[in-house]
């Protein structure tokens, strides 16, 4: 049985911090005492910041002697990324109409020399 994540992964990530920690877990595992150095935040704060993410399911944790160490779970990502998929063909669209745009009036003002 898969249980469902208890943090949507769009409020996960809303947070600065919360993304900073998923670009700096994205190539290796750390430790939270890894994780703190890079935050002018204390310990417990990044501690909360990372249940969230271990809530949406973003984040794993694995003990290790008396260490936890936490590595990205990329895959709820994808969820992401279908719904930022949906909006690229508006940002495509607009991109497509500017093109045109600066073109009739690059050839207006050619025609006008």
């Amino acid at each position: 049985m898969i249980s469902s994540p208890k943090q949507d992964v769009f409020q996960a990530i809303s947070d600065p911090t919360r993304r900073k920690i998923l670009e700096l877990l994205f190539d290796t595992e750390k430790a939270v005492n890894e994780i703190c150095g890079h935050f002018p935040i204390s310990r417990t704060a990044v501690t909360k910041h990372l249940h969230i993410l271990l809530d949406a399911g973003l984040v794993k944790a694995q003990k290790k002697g008396r260490h936890t160490f936490y590595y990205l779970q990329p895959e709820p990502l994808l969820e992401l990324r279908r719904w930022l998929s949906f909006y690229e063909q508006f940002w495509n669209r607009n991109m497509a109409n500017l093109l045109r745009c600066i073109e009739t009036l690059k050839q207006d003002s050619h025609n006008e020399k």
